[in-house]
């Protein structure tokens, strides 16, 4: 299974009104591992930067000046993406950009080049309803550093992009539960293997209960309540 990881950066907020792309990365995942395929590239808008847009991204009119057009690019796109599954981070902001940028070239739409789009925003809100689901939040949940992310980059929010979906469509695959093998204390008709007798028997030492005993009461103390494997006595 073939999948593109992708994102852009723009000049604002909408195509309808001019708005242009700037900068688009893309991460390929084949059976769910990042390969070490990649597509980016910075584009000349041939227009103004909101100073929003710029403070998000960081990239300025004079920085784009001497980059290829939209146009020199889109065949190299259309290789990498072609026939793959999508994934993007609020696709509907994405796709409306790539869209319009096809649709400004005469070429059918960009999203008919997908087998497939998944949203990760989409699926965030259905895992995590009434959470925050920006690709920070999820790399916080899912404990994947984003510590030098300090600006909105197409490819390196691709490549975070990439981790959080694996991390989100995981499922049990990595639970331990998986991996017991079930068959260990049976026979050879597949019943339980009686246990051995002669089991050595390892009991704690006073000192040993002292100390489970004193991190028992720290517990208690900064939860404010005992443990749940604490003995509690009731008044009868």
């Amino acid at each position: 299974m073939r999948q593109v990881i992708l994102d852009t950066e723009t000049t604002g907020l909408n195509p309808a009104t001019g708005d242009r792309i700037i900068e688009i990365g893309c991460v390929e995942v084949i059976d769910r591992r990042l390969t070490d395929r990649t597509f980016h590239y910075y584009i000349n808008p041939e227009r103004d930067i909101d100073a929003g847009a710029f403070a998000v991204h960081g990239l300025s009119r004079e920085f784009l000046s001497d980059k290829p057009l939209f146009g020199n690019i889109v065949e190299q796109l259309i290789e990498f993406v072609d026939g793959a599954e999508i994934v993007i981070h609020n696709a509907a902001f994405d796709l409306g950009f790539l869209d319009n940028e096809f649709a400004l070239l005469k070429r059918p739409p960009f999203r008919g080049l997908a087998s497939k789009i998944i949203d990760t925003l989409l699926d965030a809100r259905q895992m995590f309803p009434g959470k925050r689901n920006s690709l920070d939040a999820l790399c916080d949940r899912f404990s994947i550093s984003n510590e030098h992310r300090t600006l909105h980059g197409a490819l390196l929010d691709a490549q975070l992009l990439a981790e959080v979906y694996i991390a989100m469509t995981r499922g049990q695959e990595d639970l331990s539960i998986d991996l017991i093998d079930y068959t260990v204390g049976a026979d050879s008709d597949g019943h339980a293997k009686a246990l051995p007798t002669s089991l050595k028997v390892l009991t704690a030492s006073n000192e040993d209960l002292e100390q489970h005993e004193k991190i028992l009461a720290e517990i208690a103390k900064s939860s404010k309540k005992d443990p749940v494997w604490s003995p509690v006595s009731t008044a009868s």
